[in-house]
C-alpha cells in the first residue's frame, strides 16, 4: 500500500504535493537553523544601529536568512545525496529518497539564492561586496565534510557572515566591533554544531565523514566548553568595549546558565540529549538579544 502523498489545501494535488515536498527539503518544518543564523544577525543590527535599526535593512536580513539558510539546506542535500542513504535519520529526504531531482533541489537553491541577491541589491555597494563572501561559504560549507575535520569552523564562518554584512549595510564600515562579534559567533556555532555532530558520530565514522565530534573525540565535552567559555568570553569584551549595562550582562548570565544546561545534557553523549542540548541554542541566542535589547531601550 502506497504512504497517502501530503498536499496542500485548495490547489492541485501534484502542485500540492511538490511544494511539500520543496518545503520538506529546506525544512521548513525544522526553523531551528533558521533561528540560528537569525540571533547572530538581530544582534549584529541592534549594535550597529544601537538600537533602532533602519526597517528595510531589518527586513531585507531577517528575510533573507530565510531564503539563505532554506537555500543552505537545499545545496546541502544536494552534496549529500548519496551519503544521506546511509543514514537513517537523513534517508527519507525527498531528495535522498527519489521524490525529488537533483536539477529540482539546484533549482530551489537557485532561486532562493537569488532571491536573496535581489534583496541585497537594495542595500549599499560594500554590503552587496560582502554577499558574494556570504554565497561562497554557504555554497561550500556541505562539502568542507570530505576534507577536512573541521566542518563546523566553516559553518560558523558562514552562519555568523551576517555579522559584517549587518555592520555594513547599517553603517557603511567595518568597526572593530563587528569583527568582535563575528568571532563570537563562530565560536558559538563550532560549540552548538559538534553537539549536533555528536548525535551522527557513528554513522559518520561509518562513513568517512569528518567533524569536530569525530576529532576531538574522548575530548568532545571538554572542547565545546572551551568554546561555550570563549564565545561568552568574546561578548564579554564586546559588552566592556561598547559599555554596556547590567541588561546586557543579565542577558548573558541567562545564557551562560543555559550553556550549563547543555553540558549536563550532553554528560552521556546519549544523541538523543546531544540534539536536545543543539536546539537549546536557540534560547541561548534569544536571550542574548533580549540582553542587548534591554541595555538600549532602557537608556
Amino acid at each position: 500500500m502506497k504512504p497517502e502523498r501530503l498536499t496542500i489545501p485548495g490547489l492541485p494535488p501534484a502542485l500540492g504535493s511538490k511544494l511539500v515536498l520543496y518545503a520538506q527539503l529546506i525544512r521548513f518544518d525544522k526553523p531551528i537553523g533558521f533561528y540560528l543564523l537569525l540571533w547572530p544577525t538581530l544582534w549584529a543590527l541592534a549594535i550597529a544601529a544601537q538600537g533602532a535599526p533602519d526597517g528595510w535593512i531589518l527586513f531585507v536580513f531577517v528575510a533573507g536568512t530565510f531564503l539563505m539558510r532554506s537555500a543552505g539546506c537545499a545545496i546541502n542535500d544536494y552534496a549529500d545525496r548519496d551519503l544521506d542513504l546511509n543514514v537513517a535519520r537523513t534517508r527519507e529526504r525527498p531528495l535522498t529518497s527519489g521524490k525529488i531531482s537533483t536539477r529540482e533541489a539546484l533549482s530551489v537553491f537557485a532561486v532562493l539564492a537569488l532571491l536573496a541577491f535581489l534583496l541585497v541589491l537594495s542595500l549599499n555597494r560594500f554590503t552587496i561586496m560582502l554577499s558574494f563572501v556570504g554565497l561562497l561559504l554557504a555554497a561550500s560549507y556541505p562539502y568542507m565534510k570530505r576534507f577536512h575535520y573541521l566542518p563546523q569552523v566553516h559553518l560558523g564562518a558562514a552562519f555568523g557572515w551576517a555579522v559584517p554584512m549587518a555592520f555594513a549595510a547599517q553603517t557603511g564600515g567595518l568597526p572593530k566591533q563587528a569583527w568582535l562579534l563575528y568571532v563570537a559567533a563562530i565560536l558559538w556555532a563550532v560549540a552548538y554544531d559538534t553537539m549536533y555532530s555528536m548525535v551522527d558520530r557513528d554513522d559518520d565514522l561509518k562513513l568517512g565523514i569528518k567533524s569536530t565530534a569525530i576529532l576531538f573525540g574522548e575530548y568532545d565535552r571538554l572542547m565545546v566548553a572551551i568554546f561555550q567559555v570563549m564565545f561568552v568570553a568574546a561578548l564579554v569584551l564586546l559588552g566592556l568595549d561598547l559599555g554596556f549595562s547590567g541588561f546586557y550582562y543579565l542577558g548573558l548570565g541567562t545564557a551562560v546558565l543555559l550553556l550549563g544546561y547543555q553540558q549536563f545534557l550532553i554528560t552521556d553523549r546519549a544523541p538523543a540529549h546531544c540534539f536536545i542540548a543543539f536546539l537549546n541554542n536557540h534560547w541561548v541566542g534569544a536571550v542574548v538579544f533580549a540582553g542587548i535589547a534591554g541595555h538600549y531601550y532602557s537608556i
